[in-house]
C-alpha cells in the first residue's frame, strides 16, 4: 500500500458507536487485503483532525484491535498492522467486486438510494444467512 492510508469514516446514523466503526474498518480492509503486515494505521492525532472526534475514541478502537492481535503499537513510531485477516478467497474478490459494482449500477437507475440500496442489500444479506443457519 505505501504511503496510501486507510481513511476511516463514521456514520451518525448507523447506531454503531464511533469506536466499534473504526475497529469494523480496520477488520474489513484487513479482509480485502487492503491493508496488509506492517502498514501503519492513521496516528490518532490525524483521525481526531479528519473525523473530530475525542481521542479516547481512537484510543479505545486501536487498543481492542491490539487486544485481538491485529495491530501493535510502537511508541514513537504509531501502530502497526501485526496480522491480516485475508484468506483463499481473496483471488474471488475481484469478479465479485465487478458484479456488485454493475448491481449498484441497476438499483441506481431504478431510482434508489444509498440508504435504500444499503437497507435492500442488508435486508438480503440477513434473510440469506439465515436460510443457511436453518
Amino acid at each position: 500500500m505505501g504511503l496510501e492510508m486507510i481513511e476511516f469514516h463514521l456514520d451518525g446514523r448507523s447506531g454503531v458507536s464511533p469506536y466499534q466503526q473504526i475497529v469494523q474498518q480496520v477488520k474489513n480492509a484487513l479482509r480485502l487485503g487492503l491493508l496488509r503486515e506492517g502498514d501503519q494505521l492513521p496516528t490518532v492525532k490525524d483521525v481526531v483532525g479528519q473525523l473530530a472526534i475525542n481521542p479516547n475514541t481512537v484510543l479505545k478502537a486501536y487498543r481492542e484491535l491490539e487486544h485481538e492481535g491485529l495491530v501493535a503499537a510502537r511508541p514513537g513510531r504509531g501502530t502497526f498492522v501485526t496480522r491480516t485477516l485475508t484468506d483463499h478467497s481473496l483471488a474471488a474478490h475481484g469478479p465479485l467486486r465487478q458484479d456488485l459494482q454493475r448491481w449498484l449500477g441497476k438499483a441506481r437507475k431504478a431510482g434508489l438510494d444509498d440508504e435504500s440500496i444499503e437497507a435492500l442489500f442488508m435486508t438480503t444479506f440477513r434473510t440469506a444467512a439465515q436460510e443457511d443457519i436453518a
